[in-house]
């Protein structure tokens, strides 16, 4: 018998009894009296509907001296008068090393039939802080991706945050895949928040694979679940990557999309009757985005966790308010067109719009030169492109140019790479190197 698991069950029972009264629905709200004084924003009640189980909901305001509050699951069956208990505990899973392998939902339930979840000793708040500034070790060595495009032109070190900017349907789900399978990495947390139901099954069997999901955890919250329950996958994605990194291990975090989450934080925000900015968008978005992503990076010890945060663009404007806000806050950027993608080379990344801030330190003087001259001939090709494909050009203008000319189709041959194909950090150099010698 686990006396420890008995200990905390035991420890967990509430000494009293607390609780208030549905005084109203109001859309996705839930107005609670009676229990203003027991509860704060992100308390969270378990309101008794007129049939079927407890559903949990979370404060986010208050009116007047009522509670509102919204559900993780749906408001059906709840009318006024329905009680409303008061949960002291805050949101907390207790992970361990079991969970490797496992899909759980954004309350940390298994939701892929294999069993309950063995519980570990340690319990870790859902919605942490960042560790503080001065105490955090620097960005380690530079980390192999296995896709040739990053690993030369947007390499990536350990412990490091990068967004991968795309509109819909441009790859960036497959580019994620690749990234989930070849990283060099100890354990992998993916976050799929807000995704199509039907394609879930399709990463975890297709993209994911076997062998990808058994050094991972894979939480999921869908787009049909609630506002809450999409904002908390991906603070539940973070607190298992920073449990992780608390073991010195080296944690690829990966999140499919922090637009949803900042998407489902408009819901609440609007709901909760916070006034609209920029296209929608709540002030409280643009507070609770670097709370999240301020967690990937670099820990108090020797562990870390490498970000890799995709963005959807809406209309492919890479300007948008998400957008920008995100590229402010993270270490680097990944910019996908669809341009790219409709002339058939994938993963469809233009490597001149993408940034590495820890670039060029973590290269050495051959690799710099490499890559540098690399970009030239992609940048020169890129200037002269319109001129080029309409015949207005004469070789032998600009050697420059005539250069670029020759060089572009190995190098947008080096740059096309499938999904089953893994290329490592010295493979890609020494290829690139090959382009520019020959």
């Amino acid at each position: 018998m686990d006396f420890a698991a008995l200990h905390r069950a035991v420890s967990d029972v509430p000494t009293d009894s607390r609780y208030g009264r549905v005084s109203a629905v109001k859309g996705l709200l839930v107005q609670v009296c009676g229990a203003q004084r027991s509860l704060a924003i992100g308390s969270r009640l378990e309101i008794e509907p007129r049939s079927g189980p407890l559903q949990q909901c979370e404060v986010v305001g208050f009116d007047g001296g009522d509670a509102l509050a919204m559900s993780f699951s749906g408001l059906e069956g709840i009318g006024v008068g329905c009680k409303a208990y008061v949960r002291d505990d805050e949101p907390a899973i207790l992970p361990s090393e079991a969970w490797l392998g496992r899909v759980v939902n954004a309350l940390g339930e298994p939701i892929d039939g294999k069993g309950p979840l063995p519980q570990g000793p340690v319990r870790k708040k859902i919605k942490a802080s960042p560790p503080p500034a001065h105490s955090r070790a620097r960005v380690g060595e530079r980390v192999d991706v296995g896709v040739r495009a990053l690993n030369s032109f947007v390499t990536c070190c350990k412990g490091q945050r990068m967004g991968i900017f795309a509109g819909s349907g441009v790859g960036k789900s497959v580019l994620l895949s690749m990234l989930a399978r070849y990283t060099a990495a100890d354990v992998a947390v993916i976050g799929l928040i807000g995704e199509r139901g039907r394609e879930v099954q399709e990463f975890l069997e297709d993209d994911l694979g076997e062998e990808g999901l058994k050094r991972a955890i894979v939480v999921v919250a869908t787009s049909d679940e609630s506002a809450l329950m999409r904002r908390q996958a991906a603070h539940l994605t973070l607190t298992l990557s920073e449990y992780f990194r608390d073991k010195d291990q080296h944690v690829l975090c990966l999140m499919d999309s922090v637009t949803r989450f900042a998407m489902a934080q408009r819901e609440i925000g609007l709901a909760g009757g916070e006034p609209p900015t920029t296209k929608g968008y709540t002030p409280t978005v643009f507070g609770e985005l670097p709370r999240l992503l301020e967690r990937a990076g670099p820990g108090q010890g020797n562990g870390a966790i490498t970000g890799l945060f995709t963005v959807l663009v809406e209309g492919d404007d890479h300007n948008e308010p998400i957008a920008d806000a995100v590229r402010g806050i993270l270490d680097g950027h990944i910019v996908m067109e669809r341009a790219i993608a409709e002339r058939g080379r994938y993963p469809a990344i233009n490597v001149l719009k993408s940034v590495s801030r820890t670039m060029p330190a973590c290269h050495g003087p051959e690799e710099q030169a490499v890559v540098k001259a690399a970009r030239q001939h992609l940048s020169v090709y890129g200037d002269m492109e319109e001129m080029i494909r309409l015949g207005a050009y004469r070789r032998g203008t600009n050697p420059d140019v005539d250069k670029a000319i020759a060089l572009t189709p190995a190098l947008e041959a080096f740059l096309n790479q499938s999904k089953e194909e893994r290329t490592g950090l010295d493979d890609g150099f020494k290829g690139l190197q090959e382009i520019l010698g020959g």
